[in-house]
């Protein structure tokens, strides 16, 4: 889409929502994977805003993700009025969102003067981030989850994606399988241990909670000048889940060595100073509310998550490309892999990030 189409699309969504001022400029935000996002300023006054069009291919049902949102972030408004809150402006008719005449999906929202980390190697970052990611869980424990859409079902059910992924394997639709066949065999020689999470959970082991599903650490926002973390963003995929998930997805996010999409497989590993960082934020704000038999699942969770996204990237691969976004040819392939290689790693140290959590469990209880 040409520039000036963009900022005309802009201009117009912006005057839907009603914001104060004139228009001036936009940037692109490029480190997201599924919706496509933009900061917008304004002028008289001077204002930023985060305009957001939702990929509908992936969100089949955006309506029900703003009622999700909109109940969640007063919930944590009304448990913590003091603090800052997500806030999504509205059109005149009282709707946080927008459906333009071709079927675009739009939503504003607040945009804070804040810094957020892609990739650090500080694990100073990582316990505040885990603060944010705990505190979340947190704030939710009294939630009731039946009150929320699953607006991706099934959506941490690996043994049910695990199912599915070996369907496309065997319909080869795109001609690819024959290109991957070393990473189809990881995945099908650890189909039971990514498995065990969800049997557990469906055993009665374990319990749902409300989670945020999409833990990495760029979806904190951070205080320029304490380093305390703001406000917990994109919230696309709150909904009932296990805290397993949301500590394994930031863990296998944020502990990497290496960028997610790393072509040079030597840089990816788990680094465990950071894995002990992030721990030590989110079980020390999140021990109030964990039973004994979900801290045995934490690691697990980061192992399980790993395996499952490399998975997830594969079976976009092989079935054409149409769930990512990709930016070069074989993205989703060169993504696959560095996931894959870092749960071999995790693997490796699984002893260890046991032992970190329940050390740093067992100092908060």
């Amino acid at each position: 889409m040409r520039e000036a189409d963009v900022l005309n699309e802009l201009i117009e969504v912006g005057k839907e929502f009603r914001l104060e001022g004139e228009f001036d400029s936009f940037e692109l935000i490029t480190h997201g994977n599924i919706n496509t996002t933009y900061r917008v300023f304004y002028k008289n006054p001077d204002k930023s805003y985060i305009f957001q069009k939702i990929n509908t291919y992936v969100f089949r049902e955006p309506v029900n993700i703003m009622q999700n949102i909109d109940l969640v972030t007063e919930h944590i408004r009304q448990k913590t009025p003091d603090t800052p809150a997500l806030h999504y402006h509205h059109t005149e008719d009282g709707k946080n969102y927008l459906f333009t005449g071709d079927k675009k999906f739009w939503r504003i929202m607040k945009d804070f003067d804040s810094v957020t980390y892609q990739i650090t190697s500080d694990p100073e970052v990582l316990r505040q981030a885990g603060k944010a990611f705990g505190n979340f869980q947190l704030q939710l424990s009294d939630f009731d989850a039946t009150l929320l859409h699953e607006t991706i079902p099934n959506f941490h059910n690996t043994k049910k994606r695990l199912e599915g992924f070996f369907e496309n394997v065997e319909k080869d639709e795109y001609g690819r399988v024959k290109e991957v066949e070393k990473e189809i065999e990881f995945i099908r020689s650890h189909r039971d241990i990514a498995s065990r999470l969800t049997e557990l959970f469906e055993s009665g082991k374990i319990p749902a909670r409300v989670t945020h599903n999409d833990t990495k650490i760029n979806n904190v926002l951070f205080n320029k000048e304490t380093g305390e973390p703001l406000v917990v963003i994109d919230l696309d995929t709150v909904m009932p889940g296990l805290a397993a998930h949301d500590f394994g997805d930031a863990v296998r996010f944020a502990a990497n060595t290496a960028a997610e999409d790393e072509k040079d497989l030597s840089k990816v590993s788990l680094d465990l100073d950071l894995y002990r960082g992030f721990t030590e934020g989110f079980v020390s704000a999140a021990a109030p509310i964990l039973t004994e038999a979900e801290l045995e699942t934490m690691a697990l969770g980061a192992l399980t998550i790993a395996i499952e996204l490399g998975m997830r990237f594969l079976d976009d691969y092989i079935t054409g490309d149409k769930y990512f976004t990709t930016r070069f040819e074989g993205h989703n392939l060169v993504r696959t892999r560095c996931q894959l290689t870092l749960a071999a790693d995790m693997e490796k140290k699984m002893d260890e990030m046991n032992r970190i959590v329940f050390e740093t469990a067992k100092k908060i209880k």
